[in-house]
């Protein structure tokens, strides 16, 4: 075989694999994506908050000590309903008792003392009076000097009387406090509830609150009546939360039931929260307070609860799934105005993202349409403006919208059969 008859049976082989290869690639380029259609209906909507906390009564008293001593007697257990003003328990009052026993041993005393001192005064002005007029009538037998005198005790014992009228003050306001002190060792309930907490026994020592509340906590007295939940919502969403918003809320120890709630109080100031970054950025939390309307008798404080807070509700609005809402590149944007330095106008000068679905046509190819959405749902978004009742969009999968653009061939994705799904499993 000649050298030239050898290059032409290159050459055709060359051609035939390219040919192939075009082939190959026109047949993939026509190809069309498997994607879920879905139509754009109008449907019911819930825009919602879903945070978590802990059931707990609207008011509740933490009963502690102000003094220390043993507890001698104890009236009530965990769970009893006490009303206002009943005995709950008594601290060893000996050491009080007597206290007060002394106050009102020094009150009398002083009482003693200022009797005493009316009575030196009372007999000191009557001998400087009578020593006044016998210097009035004859003044030779009393000196100017001995009345001085007279006068002078009667001043000091004016002094004395109400040194003694300010004791006896002292002394009642040390038997008042010595009082007060001896009420501080019986403690009543300042309030009507139950005892939901009972932290102390009969024999064991009181310990004195001013430092330390939590070890000083003797009992919890709550009002039950009005529950509760406090949950923590980001502050991405707590701008959408107003009072009064109803709420559903599930209680871990009632599973199958849901209870009516209501939001009646959102703080002004944050908690923050848990840190959420290796940055060490903490997450902003606010703190919502929804007020359970139908809690069952049963319900203990510290019930872990759910609320699912309603912030909107749109009937019969048009919709898409949450899924189906994509992000591309508006090209097209440009600033018509001349911008300074440019070389002529209409230079482009930055792009935008625009949200939107895309929409198939007859010949099921996708067309990118801009989309205003409002609320959103649990798996919808309500549309404001862009589509129209019955148009058809891709709605999934996530993979084949984020990949999809102008132009591309699609077709609907086949149900799985349950049969065969069934014999696989």
């Amino acid at each position: 075989m000649s050298k030239r008859t050898k290059w032409t049976i290159a050459g055709i082989v060359v051609l035939a694999i390219a040919g192939i290869a075009g082939s190959a690639a026109a047949k993939k380029g026509n190809k069309a994506t498997e994607v879920r259609i879905e139509g754009v209906e109008a449907r019911d909507l819930v825009a919602s908050v879903t945070a978590s906390g802990q059931v707990r009564p609207r008011t509740k008293v933490d009963l502690s000590a102000d003094i220390t001593g043993k507890i001698t007697r104890l009236a009530v257990k965990d769970g009893d309903y006490v009303k206002q003003g009943q005995f709950l328990l008594q601290i060893d009052p000996q050491q009080f008792d007597a206290a007060v026993q002394r106050s009102e041993a020094a009150l009398s005393n002083a009482r003693a003392r200022l009797a005493q001192a009316k009575a030196s005064l009372i007999q000191s002005q009557r001998n400087y009076q009578r020593s006044a007029e016998i210097k009035k009538s004859a003044p030779t037998l009393i000196s100017d000097e001995q009345l001085e005198q007279l006068k002078t005790t009667v001043e000091v014992n004016e002094a004395l009387l109400n040194a003694a009228g300010e004791d006896v003050k002292q002394s009642e306001a040390s038997l008042k406090d010595a009082k007060f002190q001896l009420s501080r060792t019986t403690i009543y309930a300042p309030m009507s509830g139950r005892v939901t907490r009972l932290v102390v026994e009969a024999g064991e020592t009181a310990i004195q609150g001013t430092f330390n509340k939590d070890a000083a906590t003797l009992m919890t007295i709550s009002d039950m009546s009005i529950l509760e939940t406090k949950v923590k919502v980001d502050e991405t969403d707590v701008s959408r939360i107003s009072l009064g918003d109803s709420a559903v809320i599930q209680l871990d120890a009632f599973p199958d039931t849901t209870f009516v709630g209501k939001v009646v109080e959102i703080s002004n100031s944050s908690v923050k929260g848990a840190t959420t970054s290796a940055s060490g950025d903490q997450a902003i939390d606010y703190e919502v307070t929804v007020r359970l309307l139908n809690p069952p008798p049963e319900t203990r404080p510290d019930f872990s609860a759910t609320a699912k807070i309603v912030t909107d509700v749109r009937n019969k609005v048009l919709s898409i799934p949450i899924i189906a809402l994509t992000v591309r590149e508006n090209e097209a944007l440009a600033n018509k105005d001349t911008v300074p330095g440019a070389k002529a106008p209409g230079k482009q000068v930055g792009k935008k993202d625009v949200e939107g679905v895309f929409v198939v046509a007859g010949d099921n190819k996708v067309t990118f349409r801009p989309v205003k959405v409002g609320i959103a749902g649990e798996k919808h978004f309500e549309v404001l403006s862009g589509l129209k009742a019955g148009d058809r969009i891709v709605g999934g999968t996530y993979q084949a919208i984020r990949e999809l653009k102008d132009g591309t061939l699609v077709k609907e994705t086949k149900p799985a059969d349950p049969k065969a799904a069934e014999k696989k499993s």
